[in-house]
């Protein structure tokens, strides 16, 4: 055998090597962004499970705010149907809104505030949205290193081979309104 023909021996399994390890980092990231958005999405079934409890606690006390109530239910049940990351993002970003009203008409009543029950959904759902906060951050955190990746050199070679696409950050969809005051209207009975 000739120098230059183990030379294009080795030169061939080099790149082969270089080649799988690429792909190998871009399918262990792309799995890492699709666990770390399974865990988002526990949490908000989580959180949508709990919502007909808190409506239900604050009914109670409230029953003339029919159309804050009305309207949480809408959210949630868009929200339940959302499919992908970037939806699932919209339609979690609308029902906090208005999650914000319900709250704010809770403030209202202080029987409401001070009842057992209503205490502890509230407890549940600050653990609940901690959690959400927490896999929002290693999720976004995942989506970085993966679109990263797909699009540095040489990767973003093996990427558009293997048709490797960005993923989609879960963030806020308009975070000057998100971070604005809630200003609680309270219809007469």
């Amino acid at each position: 055998m000739s120098i230059s023909m183990i030379a294009g021996i080795a030169g061939s399994a080099l790149f082969l090597i270089v080649l799988i390890y690429i792909y190998n980092r871009l399918v262990r990231l792309r799995y890492a962004v699709r666990n770390s958005w399974s865990d988002i999405d526990v949490h908000l079934k989580k959180r949508y499970e709990l919502l007909p409890n808190l409506i239900e606690a604050v009914k109670g006390y409230a029953a003339h705010e029919s159309d804050t109530f009305l309207k949480v239910t809408q959210q949630r049940s868009a929200a339940m149907r959302a499919q992908n990351p970037g939806e699932k993002a919209r339609a979690d970003n609308m029902l906090t809104e208005t999650l914000k009203s319900l709250f704010a008409v809770a403030e209202a009543y202080p029987a409401l505030k001070a009842d057992a029950q209503y205490k502890e959904i509230m407890a549940n759902m600050k653990e609940i949205d901690d959690n959400i906060e927490h896999a929002r951050r290693f999720y976004n955190a995942t989506v970085r290193d993966y679109n990263v990746a797909t699009d540095v050199f040489p990767t973003n070679v093996v990427a558009s081979a293997f048709s490797f696409q960005p993923e989609v950050f879960f963030h806020l969809e308009d975070a000057a309104v998100e971070r604005k005051p809630v200003k609680a209207v309270f219809s007469k009975t």
